[in-house]
């Protein structure tokens, strides 16, 4: 029976040291895989040129690097890319590069699927199938860090979590990919330029809270009234405003660091006074923003974009109190790139 091989990424620095004297050679050969896989983005052993064949073999014959493809790449007229991407074992995810004059942003995805089943999302309609594992997610960043280099002429300048999944539903992997994304050893990028997107898990914003990661921290909140979010979003009947605001609270005191709410203004369902009350009252527990979202319709159904009366209506009501309000408009359109229907988003 052929023994399945392990993807060498989840194996640590020390573990491929250790690995290399038990097999006779020396320590640093780990370190130098170690910076192949994170550093160089290498696709295959046969990549590594400073380690001799006999080495590159030997790895081959105990791990595999389970790298994804971009099967697909579409190039908006606004200088947007979407991507397909293929994963080792033939399921796809998105991840959308998104230009602006002055920074590249990167929408990566988390999950195959989502956790959640939010009725305005086109990705809640594809179920769950799996958790993306920390090389595949640092895979995309990689990726799209190309593409700005090759269009855009600069590196990567920032990372969402605002594609495929909820990340706060596969923590460790997100945690871990993050630990490469901003290690030396990997991209070395700031924490303070990646954001993640949450619909809003109390318990997991609390734990990113204790973790300290320096990173930024955005919740879908789309109403602030708990009958209309959950009938919009039917999962937070678990998690209904009361213990988000807690859980939103207790980031604040932790990290110092504003929330950023994301609300898409939808017609008939919270383009009204009471729904604009609601929310500026919400956005006064907790220093925040707000970016008021331009919806892409996924059909014909209920969820339709409301009136730019409806829109200034909010703009005009939260400016009053002082809140940050900034109106995002939707990229990409001639590709479709709705990144979680949040691909407009810079970190």
């Amino acid at each position: 029976m052929q023994i399945e091989k392990k993807d060498i990424r989840a194996v640590s620095k020390e573990q491929l040291r250790e690995f290399f004297v038990t097999s006779g050679d020396k320590a640093f050969r780990g370190n130098q895989v170690y910076e192949w896989l994170w550093s160089k983005g290498a696709h295959s052993f046969e990549d590594m040129t400073n380690i001799s064949k006999e080495t590159r073999a030997m790895l081959e014959s105990n791990f595999v690097i389970n790298h994804i493809k971009v099967d697909t790449i579409q190039r908006s007229e606004d200088g947007t890319i979407k991507n397909a991407v293929r994963l080792h074992d033939g399921l796809v995810v998105e991840s959308v590069l998104i230009p602006t004059n002055t920074r590249t942003t990167a929408c990566v995805s988390s999950q195959v699927g989502c956790s959640l089943d939010c009725s305005f999302c086109a990705t809640a309609r594809l179920k769950r199938m799996r958790n993306l594992e920390p090389g595949e997610i640092y895979d995309q960043v990689i990726a799209i860090d190309k593409e700005s280099r090759l269009y855009h002429n600069h590196p990567l300048s920032n990372i969402v979590f605002m594609g495929m999944g909820e990340p706060l539903m596969n923590y460790n992997n997100m945690m871990k990919a993050i630990e490469m994304i901003i290690s030396p050893e990997g991209l070395g990028m700031s924490p303070k330029r990646i954001m993640v997107s949450t619909s809003g898990v109390p318990k997991m914003i609390k734990k990113l809270a204790d973790d300290d990661v320096k990173i930024k921290l955005a919740v879908s909140l789309h109403s602030a009234i708990d009958v209309i979010r959950s009938k919009i979003m039917p999962f937070s009947k678990n998690f209904p405003l009361a213990d988000l605001r807690e859980s939103l609270e207790y980031w604040y005191r932790k990290t110092k660091s504003k929330i950023s709410y994301e609300y898409v203004v939808w017609k008939d369902i919270n383009d009204n006074q009471e729904s604009i009350d609601a929310l500026v009252k919400f956005c006064k527990y907790v220093p925040c923003k707000v970016n008021l979202i331009e919806y892409n319709p996924i059909d014909d159904g209920e969820f339709q974009q409301a009136s730019e009366e409806a829109i200034n209506a909010y703009i005009k009501a939260l400016e009053a109190s002082g809140i940050v309000v900034k109106v995002r408009r939707s990229r990409g359109k001639d590709i479709d790139a709705a990144c979680g229907q949040l691909a407009n988003k810079e970190a």
